[in-house]
C-alpha cells in the first residue's frame, strides 16, 4: 500500500469534524498559495508594462538629448568646413616662418571662435591635414601624434564614408590621457577638390556623453550604448564599458527589426527587459536593460507578502476550527447518545438543539426511543401477564396428593382422638387454601406471607413430624413490606423436601431484614447440602415431587425478574453435608 493510500486510508477513518477540518486547512492552504501567487505575478506583470511604456518615453527623452549633442556636432563641422583659414592651413605649402606662423594663428584664431560657439558642451577639436599639418585644441581629449591619430580605423571610416559623420568609440590609452572618449570624426571637403582636403575630429569624453541620460538610470535600470560591433560605447555600468555583447546586440537588432516593446533575457544569470532603439545619426542603439529581480523586489517584499498570507491563512484556520467544531457539536452528542442505545440505554432522549439536520435527527432519534420504550414495555406487560396467568394456573392446580395426605393426617388425628390438632390442621389448610387461590398479582405484607408460612409448616409437620423445625427471626420494621404472595413457600417446602434425606433432622431459619430500600429474605437450612459447581445456581422447577403448588424455585427467580428487574431475584450457596442458604433481595 502506497503512502497516498496509506494517508487516504487514516483519513477515512477519522470523524466528520477530522474530515471536515483537514479539508478546509487544505483549501485555505491552496486559496492562499494561489491567490498571494496570481497577487505577485499580476503586480509584476503591471509593473513591467508601467515600467516599459515609461522608460520608452525615457529613451525618448535621451534620443532628443543625443539629438541636440549631434546638432552642435554637426554646426561645429559645418563651421570647420566653411572656414577658409582652417582650409589654407590644411592645403597650403609651408612658406616662410613668418607666413607659416601668421596662417598658423589666423587659424587657432579661428578655431577659438568655433569652440567658444559649441557653448557648454565639453569638446576637444582636432584637425589633421592632407599636407600632414594638425592642430588638436586640448591634449587632455588627444595626446597622441598626427601619424597615430591619422592611422586610426575612425579616420579611415570617415575618408571612406565621405562627408558623413563618423562616430566611434576611443578606450582609454597613452593617446587620449586615459580618458575614455567618443569621437566624431569628418573628412573635409571642398568643391572643385576630388580628395578631402583634411579630417575634423570632435572629442567627448564618456562621462561627459554619460551625463545626458545618467538621471534616467538607478539601481537595476541600466542604459547602454553599442555600436555596431556589440561593443558597449558607454553606460552607466562604467565596468562593462568597452566590453563586447553580442547577445544584446541581437536583441536590440531584434527589437528594432521587429519594431517590438521589449524582449526579456537571461543575461550573466540576470532576468532582465530590454527595450531599445536605433540612433541613426550616431549609428549606436541605445539599450535600457531592467532587471526584474532587482526592481520588482523593490516593489514587491515577497517575503513580507507571504508572511501576511501565512498570517491570513492561520486565522482563518483558527476560525474554521472553532466554528467547525461549534457547528459539529449537536451532531456528534447525538452521535454518542446513539451509541449508547446498543448499551441498552433506551432514556437516553436528545435535545433538539443545534443546526436544522441535526434538529430533524435529533427528533427522528427521538421519536425512534419513544417508539422502541413503547414496545419494550408493551412487550413486557404481556410477559407479566403471561407469566402471572402461569402462576395463578398453577396456584389454583393444589396438588392433590397434599390435600390427600394432609386430610389422610387429619383423619389420623381424629381416629387418636385428638380433635383439637386435627381442627388445627383444618383451619391451617382453609387458611392456606384461601390466601393461596386468591388473586396472585396481589402483593400481601411481610406479616400475611409469615402468616402462610406458619400454616404450610404446621401443616408439614403434622404430617411427617417435628424432626425439622423451622424459626424465624423478622426485623419488626419488615412486617409491613409488601411481598408478592407465595415467595417464601417454596423454599421452605424445597428444604423439607430435599435438605434432609441424609440427615434425619434439622433446622431451617427464615430471616428478613431491611437493608436500606432493600428487603432482604434468607432461608437457611441445615441440611444436606449440595455441590452447586456443575448445576445452574437456581434448580429449575420439577413437577414430579408432591408439592403443595407447583410455584418452583425457578418459578420466583423469574417472577421476580419480571417485576423488579436485573439487580433483584434469588441467588442459591450451598456446601455438601453443611447445608443450603436460600437468599431473596426485592424492592421496599
Amino acid at each position: 500500500m502506497g503512502l497516498m493510500e496509506r494517508w487516504l486510508s487514516k483519513l477515512r477513518n477519522q470523524s466528520l469534524f477530522s474530515k471536515i477540518f483537514v479539508v478546509m486547512v487544505i483549501s485555505i492552504v491552496l486559496v492562499t498559495v494561489m491567490i498571494t501567487a496570481v497577487t505577485v505575478q499580476m503586480s509584476q506583470t503591471l509593473f513591467v508594462q508601467t515600467f516599459s511604456i515609461t522608460n520608452s518615453k525615457i529613451i525618448d527623452q535621451i534620443k532628443s538629448a543625443l539629438d541636440n549633442s549631434h546638432y552642435t556636432t554637426v554646426n561645429t563641422a559645418i563651421n570647420v568646413g566653411q572656414s577658409g583659414v582652417i582650409r589654407s592651413f590644411m592645403t597650403e605649402q609651408d612658406g616662410s616662418s613668418l607666413a607659416n606662423f601668421r596662417r598658423y594663428f589666423s587659424m587657432r584664431d579661428q578655431m577659438d571662435r568655433i569652440q567658444s560657439g559649441i557653448g557648454a558642451a565639453n569638446m576637444g577639436l582636432s584637425i589633421l591635414g592632407g599636407n600632414g599639418r594638425s592642430y588638436t585644441s586640448d591634449v587632455t581629449y588627444w595626446s597622441g601624434s598626427a601619424g597615430e591619430l591619422r592611422d586610426h580605423p575612425v579616420s579611415r571610416a570617415a575618408q571612406e564614408q565621405g562627408g558623413r559623420l563618423i562616430y566611434s568609440f576611443m578606450d582609454a590609452g597613452p593617446l587620449n590621457s586615459q580618458n575614455r572618449t567618443l569621437v566624431a570624426a569628418k573628412a573635409l571637403t571642398a568643391p572643385g577638390l576630388a580628395e578631402p582636403y583634411g579630417t575634423l575630429y570632435m572629442f567627448t569624453r564618456e562621462s561627459d556623453f554619460r551625463k545626458s541620460y545618467a538621471s534616467f538610470t538607478s539601481q537595476g535600470n541600466d542604459v547602454m550604448f553599442l555600436d555596431p560591433s556589440g561593443r558597449i560605447v558607454s553606460s552607466n555600468r562604467t565596468e562593462q564599458i568597452g566590453e563586447l555583447s553580442p547577445d544584446l546586440l541581437n536583441s536590440a537588432k531584434q527589437i528594432d527589426e521587429g519594431n517590438l516593446d521589449s524582449e526579456e533575457l537571461t543575461i550573466g544569470g540576470r532576468d532582465v527587459i530590454v527595450l531599445a532603439d536605433y540612433l541613426p545619426a550616431y549609428n549606436f542603439y541605445i539599450v535600457n536593460l531592467i532587471d526584474k529581480e532587482e526592481t520588482i523586489g523593490t516593489l514587491l517584499d515577497k517575503r513580507t507578502l507571504f508572511l501576511i498570507g501565512g498570517a491570513i491563512a492561520a486565522v482563518a484556520v483558527l476560525v474554521i476550527y472553532f466554528l467547525t467544531k461549534r457547528l459539529t457539536l449537536s451532531l456528534r452528542t447525538l452521535v454518542k447518545k446513539m451509541s449508547n442505545v446498543t448499551k441498552k440505554n433506551f432514556h437516553n432522549y436528545m435535545s433538539v438543539t443545534g443546526s436544522y439536520e441535526t434538529r430533524q435527527l435529533s427528533t427522528a432519534f427521538n421519536y425512534m426511543l419513544k417508539e422502541l420504550n413503547d414496545y419494550v414495555a408493551q412487550l413486557v406487560e404481556t410477559q407479566k401477564e403471561q407469566r402471572n396467568a402461569e402462576l395463578a394456573a398453577l396456584q389454583q392446580q393444589i396438588n392433590p396428593h397434599f390435600l390427600y395426605n394432609t386430610l389422610a393426617s387429619v383423619n389420623i388425628l381424629v381416629q387418636r382422638g385428638s380433635k383439637e390438632q386435627a381442627t388445627e390442621t383444618i383451619h391451617a389448610l382453609i387458611s392456606l387454601l384461601q390466601n393461596t387461590i386468591s388473586n396472585v398479582k396481589e402483593t400481601i405484607t411481610v406479616e400475611d406471607e409469615l402468616i402462610n408460612l406458619k400454616h404450610y409448616v404446621f401443616i408439614n409437620q403434622v404430617r411427617n413430624g417435628s424432626r425439622v423445625k423451622v424459626e424465624t427471626f423478622v426485623s419488626p420494621d419488615c412486617m409491613s413490606a409488601k411481598v408478592p404472595k407465595l415467595i417464601l413457600q417454596p423454599f421452605i417446602e424445597n428444604a423439607f423436601f430435599h435438605a434432609f434425606n441424609i440427615k434425619t433432622s434439622g433446622y431451617i431459619y427464615v430471616t428478613l431484614m431491611k437493608d436500606r430500600d432493600s428487603l432482604h429474605c434468607e432461608v437457611v437450612d441445615t441440611g444436606d447440602g449440595m455441590d452447586l459447581d456443575n448445576k445452574e445456581t437456581i434448580p429449575a422447577s420439577t413437577s414430579s415431587r408432591q408439592l403443595f403448588s407447583g410455584i418452583g424455585i425457578r418459578n420466583v427467580h423469574d417472577r421476580l425478574l419480571l417485576l423488579y428487574g436485573e439487580p433483584y431475584g434469588v441467588t442459591i450457596t450451598s456446601t455438601p453435608g453443611q447445608g443450603t442458604k436460600v437468599s431473596i433481595r426485592i424492592p421496599c
